[in-house]
């Protein structure tokens, strides 16, 4: 009879080597499908909520342009109207100014995922992570 095989030999060693990397890469494929779901409901929540907003504010706006120029009708209502214009006009800029600012200043996509495989190449270089 042929002797039992043993867990000591170069095989074995790739055997585990090889397990070893196939647990780290789902354990990143896990972390990327979680961050991927985040930055989605994240967007759809941001998508919805901003619709909205717009929605009523759209609303508001109408309603408070008419009450002016309504308000002034008898007397300026040209200066009434140009002035509820350029309010507007400088809103919507300010807006702008600040909807640029938060897309340049949003978190980079898959972060984490990029963190874990710095920490993994520095723990195979032998470095202190």
């Amino acid at each position: 009879m042929a002797p039992a095989p043993t867990d000591s030999g170069l095989f074995a060693s790739l055997r585990r080597m090889l397990a070893t990397l196939i647990a780290l890469v789902q354990t990143r494929l896990e972390l990327f499908g979680v961050e991927v779901e985040e930055q989605i409901a994240h967007a759809v929540s941001l998508l919805l909520w901003s619709i909205a907003s717009l929605f009523f504010a759209s609303l508001t706006v109408l309603l408070l342009a008419m009450t002016v120029v309504i308000a002034f009708w008898d007397g300026h209502r040209l200066l009434a109207a140009g002035l509820v214009t350029a309010t507007f006009a400088l809103l919507a800029l300010l807006a702008g100014l600040v909807a640029r600012r938060r897309l340049q200043t949003r978190p980079r996509l898959l972060a984490s995922l990029a963190a874990e495989f710095d920490r993994d190449r520095a723990a195979l270089d032998g470095e202190a992570p």
